[in-house]
């Protein structure tokens, strides 16, 4: 933003559809954009790691990294200097090409997908309209899915070019379950683009912000399945089946060391952030300040976007701090209870949900209901329903198929049987 307003003419020309620009022009506009998003984007998630150690810490009562820096603030940096410094390894077993084109494959799609978020409402600068996004795609949330599917080929190719046996186990396990939640998280948004009926990201927001309620209250059983899908694509518990450092010895970054197995870290912390922030996107209304209109009443003032953007900030550090709760509390899932999950669970519910909500809409539409808190508060009721249904009645043990669940009669008669005879057998050898 500082590098924008220090070129008034540059701005004038880029923002203003009606000046053609030159390349030379856009060039530079391009550039100062990407070194203003893309530094924030790789700092903050440097600091996302340590956010990783200090929420761990404070949940095992520990104190944490505290010795680098001021309460360890600069632990990160330490990290990075380490990393470079450290001797890069390249086993001979390993297919060359593949084992180093790898990580980058899984580095630059984490980066590309920022891009497309916008982080608040537009500035009525001095110069003219500038949006609080890099680029303001057409194809809006779509670019997410495709772009974000893409991080998988690294996985698989690293462990495929490592040849290692643990390796290619990580990498199989990576592509299986991606194909498996990837279309659960792809069906989600669908109730969200018919809500919207445009698939940009300021559309979607400003349609949260009319209706008065967040997409996580009117398709609530959406925004359940994409959570579920996000934890399962950016690899972490209870869904880190690829690494699973128990079984696999970190499965497909087993060979890698130095800089080239930092790169896969800071894709996951990466794809963490990038899809925290697409949830408080397409769910928690963004940028939008609740009980406010001004924010979504096309360009404000620069204060009110400073505001946007502060509460745009503060949803995407609440669902960083989620992901990590969720990593320091529950175990992971078995391998065919994570399948189960994703085949037997979210994909008929995907399905079914969206013929719920299109057939709903064209109900409400039809009595002539106005999208305002009446309509979102039938989605309310509608959703609440679903989720006491789906929650408290539906599985129960029958498609995620737990390690332990309730005995009933006949299977305690037999297990007290089988007791009762190794009992006898034991006596039997005692005399």
């Amino acid at each position: 933003m500082i590098a924008f307003i220090a070129t008034p003419a540059l701005l004038q020309a880029v923002i203003d559809p009606q000046v053609p620009a030159t390349f030379w022009q856009w060039m530079v506009a391009t550039v100062l954009k990407l070194l203003l998003f893309f530094t924030i984007y790789l700092v903050g998630v440097a600091y996302t790691t340590l956010a990783e150690r200090k929420v761990s810490a404070w949940i095992q009562g520990r104190h944490g990294p505290n010795r680098v820096g001021p309460r360890g603030y600069f632990q990160p940096l330490a990290d990075g200097v380490k990393n470079f410094m450290k001797e890069e390894t390249l086993p001979p077993h390993v297919n060359k090409t593949l084992f180093i084109l790898a990580p980058m494959l899984s580095f630059v799609p984490a980066l590309l997908v920022w891009a497309i978020i916008p982080w608040g409402a537009a500035w009525a600068s001095p110069w003219g309209r500038i949006d609080m996004v890099l680029a303001d795609l057409p194809i809006g949330f779509l670019f997410t899915l495709a772009i974000g599917s893409l991080g998988v080929y690294g996985i698989v190719l690293a462990g495929w070019g490592s040849n290692n046996k643990y390796a290619l186990l990580g990498g199989l396990r990576a592509s299986a379950q991606m194909i498996s939640y990837e279309i659960s998280m792809g069906l989600s948004l669908i109730p969200v683009l018919l809500l919207a009926g445009n698939v940009t990201l300021r559309t979607v927001v400003n349609q949260q912000a009319e209706m008065h309620l967040w997409n996580v209250l009117t398709i609530s059983v959406a925004f359940v399945a994409y959570l579920i899908s996000a934890f399962a694509e950016t690899n972490r518990l209870p869904f880190d089946m690829p690494e699973a450092e128990s079984e696999l010895i970190t499965g497909y970054h087993t060979e890698y060391s130095a800089m080239k197995f930092s790169m896969f870290m800071i894709a996951e912390y990466a794809n963490m952030v990038t899809q925290s922030a697409m949830m408080a996107t397409l769910f928690f209304g963004g940028w939008d300040i609740p009980f406010m209109s001004a924010d979504n009443a096309g360009a404000v003032s620069f204060p009110l976007v400073l505001l946007s953007m502060l509460m745009m900030l503060a949803k995407v550090v609440f669902f960083i701090f989620f992901f990590i709760w969720i990593r320091w509390t529950l175990p992971r899932f078995r391998y065919d209870q994570l399948m189960s999950l994703g085949w037997k669970f979210l994909l008929p519910i995907s399905l079914g949900y969206i013929v719920l909500v299109a057939g709903l809409m064209l109900v409400l539409d039809a009595m002539g209901i106005g999208r305002g808190l009446l309509y979102g508060g039938i989605f309310f009721a509608v959703n609440a329903v679903i989720l006491f249904i789906v929650f408290a009645r539906f599985d129960r043990g029958r498609v995620l198929s737990p390690a332990y669940k309730r005995a009933s009669a006949d299977e305690l008669e037999r297990l007290r049987g089988i007791s009762a005879g190794r009992a006898h057998l034991s006596t039997q050898a005692g005399h």
